[in-house]
C-alpha cells in the first residue's frame, strides 16, 4: 500500500508539473506574442479576431466561456477593450490573473483638459495602438514572459530562454524595417484613424491629417474637403487605413485628388497569410513602400 501510495503521489505531481497554462488574450497580436513566449507550455486562445476592430465587440457568451476556463487574461488596455469588464464578470471566474500589457509603455496621445464626447472616442489614458511600434512589443514580450514565469516558475527559464530568442529576431527584423522605411523618413502621410501614432513616431513619417475628424467620428463633407486641400497642397500620394473600416471617403477623397487608398491590417490574422507579428509588419511595410 505504502508504494502504491508513493506512485500515486509522483504520477499526481507529474500531472502537475505538466500541466499547461491557459491563457486568453484580447487581441491576436497578443496571442501571437504569447505563443512565442509561451510555446507547448501554455494553451492560448484569443477574443477579438484579426479583422474585427478592438475598441467596440459584440458581447457573445462563448467570449466568457473562453475567459472561464482560463487562468491569465492578457491585455492592451489604455481603454481599447471597455468590453472586458463585461466578459470577466460574466466569466465568474474569480481565480482570473488579468494583465495589463500598457503599464511599461510610453504613452502617447494623452489627452489634456476637459475629455467629452465632443472630442470624439479618444483614450484618457494615452493612445492604446502602441504594438503598431516593434520595440513596444519587445516590452509587452518581457511583460508576458515575467507574467508566465511568476505564474509557472517551475518553467520561467524556458519562457526566458523563449524570450530571449523572439527578442534576438525582432531586433534583427527591426532593423531590416528601419532601413526599407528610409524613403518614407519625412513624407507626409493621411491616415484614416489615429492608429498610427506609435507607428509615424517610430519610422520618421508625418502625419498631415486624418480622415476622420476627431477619433471615432465619420468623416463629414467639410471635413473631407480640408483633406482634399492638405493632400492637394502637400502633393501626398496616400491614405493609409485599417482594414476594418469603410473606405467610402478615403475612395472618394482619392478619386478627386489621385492619391492611392492603402488599406492594410493591424492584427495578426487580418487577411489571409498574416500569421504573426513579424508577417504583419513585413506587409504593412511593403504595402506603404510599393504605394509611395
Amino acid at each position: 500500500m505504502k508504494k502504491l501510495f508513493v506512485f500515486m503521489l509522483i504520477v499526481l505531481l507529474c500531472k502537475i508539473s505538466s500541466a499547461e497554462v491557459n491563457v486568453v488574450t484580447t487581441t491576436t497580436v497578443i496571442y501571437d506574442i504569447v505563443k512565442e513566449i509561451g510555446k507547448d507550455k501554455i494553451k492560448a486562445d484569443y477574443i477579438c479576431r484579426g479583422d474585427q476592430d478592438p475598441h467596440f465587440l459584440e458581447i457573445l457568451p462563448s467570449y466568457m466561456m473562453k475567459l472561464r476556463k482560463a487562468d491569465i487574461v492578457f491585455k492592451i488596455g489604455l481603454d481599447l477593450e471597455k468590453w472586458l469588464p463585461q466578459l470577466i464578470d460574466g466569466s465568474r471566474n474569480s481565480s482570473l490573473v488579468l494583465v495589463d500589457l500598457s503599464i511599461n509603455i510610453e504613452k502617447k496621445d494623452v489627452p489634456t483638459g476637459k475629455i467629452d464626447a465632443s472630442r470624439g472616442d479618444i483614450h484618457p489614458s494615452g493612445n492604446p495602438h502602441y504594438w503598431l511600434d516593434p520595440e513596444n512589443v519587445k516590452i509587452m514580450a518581457s511583460e508576458i514572459c515575467n507574467t508566465l514565469s511568476d505564474f509557472d516558475p517551475a518553467n520561467a527559464e524556458y519562457y526566458k530562454k523563449n524570450r530571449e530568442q523572439y527578442i534576438i529576431k525582432l531586433d534583427q527584423k527591426i532593423s531590416d524595417w528601419m532601413k526599407v522605411m528610409q524613403p518614407l523618413k519625412g513624407k507626409d502621410l493621411i491616415f484614416f484613424h489615429s492608429s498610427w501614432t506609435y507607428f509615424t513616431s517610430r519610422f520618421g513619417i508625418n502625419t498631415a491629417g486624418y480622415v476622420e475628424p476627431k477619433p471615432g467620428i465619420q468623416p463629414t463633407p467639410s471635413h473631407n474637403a480640408e483633406i482634399i486641400n492638405i493632400i492637394k497642397k502637400k502633393k501626398i500620394k496616400m491614405i493609409v487605413m485599417e482594414n476594418y473600416y469603410s473606405a467610402n471617403a478615403p475612395s472618394q477623397i482619392a478619386d478627386i485628388t489621385g492619391a492611392t487608398v492603402v488599406k492594410v491590417p493591424v492584427a495578426v490574422y487580418g487577411i489571409d497569410g498574416i500569421n504573426s507579428y513579424i508577417e504583419l509588419m513585413d506587409y504593412i511595410i511593403n504595402r506603404l513602400i510599393q504605394n509611395m
